[in-house]
């Protein structure tokens, strides 16, 4: 029963990812860089997530080692990585406190989470979603602090949400599709890649 509920959940990850890049794609090419309000607001949002290879690997890791957890930590990883990041947007964009390091803390979310996928190392739930939403605080905060001062700042935080739950959508999809085609060891492959990647990125910063 397992097996058949992931393979059913890695079916519509698959689909939804699908359909969330087919509803971006028409929306990202006919937006105008300078036009101002909520359109502007928005596309700016979903562009800063993929403008950047620290929030992509970072987000899509994820997603990648929920679906190597599997169980309970398939959705509950990523939505404390959600929640936390939504939170940490607020933060930055209304300029409460400072967030100490938050190129070293996204920088760090890449290189622990490709160690954590090439390792295969498992979590209990509870610890995966907090070590995720200590993550995602610091992402979330770089979010918010670098809205453009014309943004509208719901539509912008709608953006940067939609395009962070479709790359870890993406990351799911991978890490269930590996499963079901027994290729998790092209996963654990992966997760050095991505763990090296993270350490230039800490170095670069």
């Amino acid at each position: 029963m397992k097996t058949l509920n992931e393979s059913v959940l890695g079916r519509r990850a698959v689909f939804t990812t699908v359909l969330l890049a087919a509803a971006l794609t028409p929306v990202v090419a006919s937006a105008h860089p300078g036009f101002p309000g909520h359109t502007h607001g928005f596309i700016n949002g979903v562009m800063h997530p993929l403008s950047g290879l620290d929030h992509l690997l970072a987000m899509t890791a994820v997603g990648l080692w929920a679906a190597q957890q599997g169980g309970k930590a398939l959705w509950r990883i990523p939505l404390a990585f959600l929640s936390a990041m939504v939170l940490g947007g607020i933060v930055g964009m209304i300029g409460l406190g400072q967030f100490p390091m938050i190129d070293q803390g996204i920088a760090a979310t890449v290189f622990v989470m490709g160690i954590l996928i090439a390792t295969t190392n498992r979590l209990s739930v509870g610890a995966g979603a907090v070590l995720a939403g200590l993550f995602a605080l610091f992402h979330g905060y770089a979010h918010g602090a670098e809205m453009p001062a014309t943004a509208s700042g719901l539509f912008y935080g709608a953006g940067f949400v939609l395009a962070t739950a479709a790359l870890q959508l993406l990351g799911i999809s991978m890490g269930l599709l590996a499963r079901k085609t027994n290729s998790m060891r092209l996963v654990r492959i992966g997760g050095c890649a991505i763990a090296v990647c993270g350490i230039y990125l800490v170095f670069a910063r």
